[in-house]
């Protein structure tokens, strides 16, 4: 994985092949791999030293629009790197892996699962059901390091260190960026959900001190014609006239043949990063398709950067699988910084002792800062770096980027990370 900064060496991408994870069968390993598994990069019935170290990363596949088996591929990917070079710090690492089916029932069956496997942490996962998975990880004090950020327990478990803001920082710092572009109305494209009517707080946060109007567009949560809703967003496609995308991947591309089709000639169109991606602006046209000259609010910087340079190594090398990892997708990236914060912690806990779940929160909560090779900014649990928010206190990463599609691929609109705390805390 990524080397960089005092604790890390520069990145070269380059480990040795050899000693990638066995897989081996019997009957107290069938026990564990319950149907909801998908695959595991050693399992917990592995022969194996009392020093290893299990972990679990769990998305949903084979589900439609919230589908992320790259996630749970890129985590495999890392497993085999870490052990081909000796494992984690001279402990093999097992990497589970778990398909949550985008269900709260398999959500909580994957935690179970973890907690079943004694889990060190569950790392780089995605779920909207943190109500299902976040009680059994507490119950066992399990750390859920770098969620998706889709739900609300993800902020605020004393058990969670979440490595983005969530949606709740993307559309914050999608409201921002479309302030300083120069929008007079901003028309929110929005899932018609009590997740999507939390985002509302948020995006007038911004928009409503500098005078911009709010537009609130309903959208239904799967559908096959965007029509009425892209004609209301666009309104009446005057100067100064904002539409932005808070929707999911799928239903962001079933939206953009109609807005497209609509053929609007004044209206700014914009969105967040996982509304849309590099590869949604090649498939829909690229430099001259809807997505040409749109905003993006991410996360992280553009795939394109030089910080993702360890994460395309990583999968040219150690990816394979028949799953293909989309270095682009958001879901990969947070998977990828999410396992930095725990090569770094697990080297922070020593080597003498036999790390626990415990051992590894406490270097989580200790509020010394971890680097993520530019990824992030330095990422920090520690009291003091709490979120002044009784819904998100463990939002500690409120920091976003600024991107725009020209010549067809997604780039930095303005370099570095926003910071954008003071709308968050509200």
């Amino acid at each position: 994985m990524r080397r960089s900064g005092p604790e890390l060496a520069q990145p070269t991408g380059a480990l040795s092949r050899a000693g990638r994870c066995r897989r081996t069968a019997g009957a107290v390993a069938a026990a564990l791999l319950l149907p909801a598994l998908l695959s595991a990069c050693g399992g917990p019935a592995d022969a194996a030293g009392a020093d290893d170290i299990t972990v679990m990363t769990w998305a949903p596949s084979g589900t439609g629009s919230s589908d992320r088996p790259g996630m749970t591929a890129l985590a495999e990917a890392v497993g085999r790197e870490l052990n081909s070079s000796g494992g984690l710090f001279g402990r093999r690492i097992k990497v589970l892996t778990c398909n949550e089916h985008d269900t709260a029932d398999g959500a909580a069956e994957c935690a179970r699962q973890a907690v079943a496997a004694r889990a060190l942490a569950v790392v780089g996962s995605y779920s909207q059901y943190g109500s299902s998975f976040i009680p059994p990880l507490e119950e066992a004090g399990i750390p859920y390091i770098g969620g998706y950020g889709l739900s609300t327990p993800e902020f605020n478990s004393p058990i969670a260190y979440p490595v983005s803001g969530g949606t709740p920082a993307l559309i914050a710092g999608s409201g921002q960026q479309l302030v300083e572009a120069g929008c007079k109305s901003v028309s929110v494209i929005r899932p018609d959900t009590r997740a999507g009517d939390t985002l509302l707080g948020f995006l007038a946060g911004v928009l409503k001190p500098a005078g911009v109007k709010l537009v609130d567009v309903k959208a239904p949560e799967r559908s096959n014609n965007y029509t009425e809703i892209a004609r209301k967003a666009i309104g009446d496609d005057r100067a100064g006239n904002c539409v932005t995308v808070a929707l999911g991947s799928e239903s962001t591309a079933n939206l953009l043949d109609p807005y497209r089709r609509l053929e609007p000639r004044r209206t700014q169109l914009a969105s967040v990063i996982g509304s849309f991606q590099q590869s949604v602006v090649d498939a829909t046209g690229g430099d001259a398709g809807p997505l040409s000259g749109a905003y993006a609010t991410g996360w992280y910087p553009p795939e394109a950067s030089h910080v993702w340079n360890s994460l395309r190594s990583t999968v040219q090398q150690y990816g394979g699988g028949g799953v293909p990892i989309d270095v682009a997708d958001p879901g990969v990236q947070t998977t990828w910084v999410a396992y930095e914060v725990l090569r770094v912690a697990v080297e922070r806990a020593g080597h003498d002792k036999k790390l626990t779940s415990r051992g590894l929160r406490n270097v989580l909560d200790s509020g010394e800062p971890i680097a993520t090779g530019g990824a992030t900014p330095e990422l920090s649990w520690g009291l003091t770096d709490m979120l002044p928010s009784a819904d998100s206190p463990r939002l500690v990463n409120t920091s976003v980027t600024f991107q725009r599609v020209q010549g067809g691929r997604l780039v930095d609109q303005r370099p570095g990370f926003v910071n954008v705390r003071k709308i968050l805390a509200g």
